[in-house]
């Protein structure tokens, strides 16, 4: 599949949640996946531990379907996200047909770490119901980029760390790069428009490695760190981590996500951008593929 029509896909996932949630007139923070769920009959429990990397189950039996979410992580977030994903399996066109056309059970990989685009999909899907774009702009936007508005929207919305990461980025009106890592290889990049806005960045696929001298390579060297949660800041050119042809300093704020077993860095400026007169242009099929992450100078 093309980048720019996964893209599209995506984009499309997202609005179909949102557009749900307008109908049933929820305009509120945060959103009940769990409920939801129950409003159509679908059984909701949590999963035995037995399955490493797995996130969810939608089961199906006739015309009944359950969901079985994992509980690995220790994250409520995450486990919320979950469900939610698989409730993108559930309402989306197509995704019954695809990944469970008879009685059994499908097995989902949430969390924006399979290329499969139906998995994709349904991550958007969770993310657009969890963190719809008009409650969760009108709450992001009121505060200073950076980790701490981060935790603070995982608050709110009663999301994890790493999927509410990925949302600011989408939506924040400042400078901000989310970069989700694990040891020496990036696992995902996000960058918000104001970042886009910086010169000449070269785009790479995931499995990038992580740049020598930074705090996330530091914290990344520590798994015992990593699975206490410890975090680290610091201030350094943005050319260290994306490249480019522009200098200029921005601020580096690591937390390793627990049992997960990444960390999670976020790079954040409030001036880039405002100079250069960027735009958010929800036309332009959020510039291709959405899991591409850029080349980063070695």
């Amino acid at each position: 599949m093309k980048p720019a029509n996964l893209a599209f896909r995506l984009k499309m996932a997202r609005q179909t949640a949102e557009t749900y949630l307008r109908d049933c007139g929820h305009t509120t923070l945060p959103v009940d996946p769990f409920a939801i769920a129950v409003k159509y009959d679908i059984e909701v429990k949590a999963k035995p531990d037995t399955a490493g990397g797995v996130s969810g189950m939608l089961l199906r039996h006739g015309d009944n379907f359950g969901i079985l979410y994992a509980t690995h992580t220790g994250s409520e977030g995450f486990e919320r996200f979950s469900v939610g994903h698989e409730l993108g399996h559930y309402f989306l066109e197509g995704h019954i047909d695809h990944v469970l056309p008879q009685n059994g059970i499908h097995t989902s990989f949430a969390g924006f770490i399979s290329a499969d685009p139906y998995e994709l999909e349904a991550d958007h899907y969770s993310a657009g119901l969890l963190m719809p774009s008009t409650p969760f702009k009108q709450a992001l936007n009121k505060r200073r980029p950076g980790l701490e508005s981060v935790e603070y929207m995982a608050g709110l919305c009663n999301t994890s760390l790493a999927a509410t990461a990925i949302r600011c980025a989408e939506l924040s009106e400042d400078a901000i790069a989310v970069i989700i890592s694990t040891g020496t290889v990036i696992d995902f990049c996000r960058l918000s428009e104001a970042m886009k806005s910086l010169p000449q960045l070269t785009w790479l696929r995931k499995g990038s490695p992580v740049p020598q001298g930074t705090a996330t390579a530091r914290l990344n060297a520590d798994p015992a760190g990593i699975s206490r949660g410890a975090r680290t800041a610091g201030d350094l050119d943005v050319l260290d981590w994306l490249g480019g042809t522009k200098s200029a300093i921005v601020n580096e704020e690591v937390v390793g996500l627990g049992r997960y077993g990444k960390t999670l860095t976020v790079l954040s400026s409030a001036a880039i951008g405002q100079e250069s007169g960027y735009h958010d242009d929800d036309d332009d099929d959020d510039e291709l593929s959405e899991r591409w992450t850029p080349r980063f100078r070695r």
